[in-house]
């Protein structure tokens, strides 16, 4: 068990690879255009006159994409390195963002095309790459890293929607897409400067190696070894659970609220400590996970929406207790994916955590594509939120517990 008080050596000595990270995930594809989607869909709809439902569809192409471009990254970055993969994925997404500008128009087909093409495009610059870089640079704070690195989704939720609003407001629904490519541009010549891999002890001797070279020497499962695992198939469930169950609560906290009499203001309001909460508890597991039995701090964490689950079911209607609710959901929110990043670089190495981390998030994707579509037919079923509520509850808490199932960390030798 590390000291309560974290050594800040790693962070002082990395600090360039953590902000890189941080500004890496923030412009990623799958944060940029699911936050800033809201201002995107008033701009179509203005422009093309497409129906709004039907534009819900896109962000599914978004997430099919970003499943194709999961599993592709891991060998690329194998084969050609992942500093260069990540730089040429860069620049080809720029290029994405600017065609999109001439592309999109006419029918709605060109938008879902353009949805789904862009992440595979730029699959090196998906937060995989950057989550996979400081697992790299971290050992004794890797959960705090990566607490920090991912908070990125959080500076574009509240960064993106109004920058994209502006732009659009300036000069129309293409500004957002010149502004994407600019900041992909600008982020190559840091990515050039800041991106490293830590040197490699080879024989006792720091050698200097190319990145193809380092990634080869990186202890850990190989990928058909990491695929057959049972723990691995323990986390895909687990969080597969948790991930629909938590989608489904914060895409219908406002409308229960105002079912239960609240206005669209005062909903919005209570929904605000979601995004607090979420911060939050990232940092908080994060700094625990180094700390104490990660499966245990996991379970604990990803349990909570469940009781925020309960406390809708019980039909207290209160301010306090319906913000407490939303809080609660936040918090296994704000933990899920730095969860995910670190149990799968502790339990399966460094090696192939592309490949298995791509492969993870990919049926995360997947469950978080399906899910709305699950909780609108229980809508449309049952005309409450009784039996969505039940399943959110139910899925929390199986998938919490799942975890506790992983035993104990393995220790992985670096090869030489």
């Amino acid at each position: 068990m590390s000291s309560v008080i974290p050594d800040l050596t790693e962070l002082k000595q990395s600090w360039r690879i953590l902000l890189l990270s941080v500004l890496g995930i923030a412009i990623s594809i799958n944060a940029v255009l699911l936050y800033g989607f809201g201002t995107l869909v008033v701009s179509f709809e203005q422009a093309f006159s497409w129906d709004r439902s039907a534009l819900q569809v896109a962000i599914t192409f978004l997430y099919g994409g970003a499943v194709i471009g999961l599993q592709l990254v891991g060998w690329l970055n194998l084969r050609y390195g992942i500093k260069q993969v990540t730089v040429v994925s860069l620049f080809v997404m720029a290029l994405g963002y600017l065609a999109c500008t001439w592309f999109i128009g006419g029918s709605i087909w060109t938008l879902y095309i353009a949805f789904g093409v862009l992440p595979i495009i730029g699959m090196g610059a998906l937060a995989v790459t950057w989550t996979q870089l400081l697992n790299l640079w971290f050992v004794e704070n890797r959960g705090l890293a990566l607490a920090i690195g991912l908070s990125g989704t959080g500076i574009t939720a509240a960064v993106a929607p109004n920058v994209m609003a502006w732009g659009v407001e300036q000069w129309g629904w293409q500004a957002p897409f010149f502004m994407l490519c600019m900041v992909n541009l600008l982020m190559i010549p840091i990515t050039l400067v800041w991106f490293n891999l830590p040197a490699e002890p080879v024989k006792g001797k720091r050698t200097k190696l190319d990145g193809v070279e380092k990634m080869a020497l990186i202890a850990g499962l190989s990928f058909r070894e990491g695929f057959a695992s049972r723990n691995f198939w323990i986390c895909n469930v687990s969080m597969s659970l948790v991930v629909a169950a938590v989608v489904g609560m914060v895409t219908n906290t406002v409308p229960m609220l105002m079912d239960r009499g609240y206005s669209v203001s005062e909903a919005t309001m209570v929904f605000s400590t979601f995004g607090f909460s979420l911060i939050t508890g990232r940092l908080f597991v994060g700094y625990l996970l180094d700390r104490l039995w990660p499966p245990g701090v996991a379970a604990i964490s990803l349990i909570m929406p469940a009781f925020g689950c309960l406390i809708y079911l019980s039909g207290d209607s209160s301010l306090a207790m319906l913000s407490l609710a939303v809080a609660l959901i936040g918090l296994g929110a704000g933990a899920e994916f730095d969860i995910a990043a670190f149990l799968i670089a502790r339990y399966f190495g460094l090696r192939e955590y592309g490949r298995l981390f791509g492969m993870h998030q990919g049926l995360i994707t997947v469950s978080s594509a399906l899910a709305p579509l699950l909780f609108a037919a229980m809508l449309a079923a049952t005309g409450a939120y009784t039996v969505m509520l039940i399943f959110c509850a139910v899925g929390t808490s199986v998938g919490a517990l799942l975890l506790l199932f992983l035993g104990p960390l393995p220790q992985f030798e670096t090869q030489t």
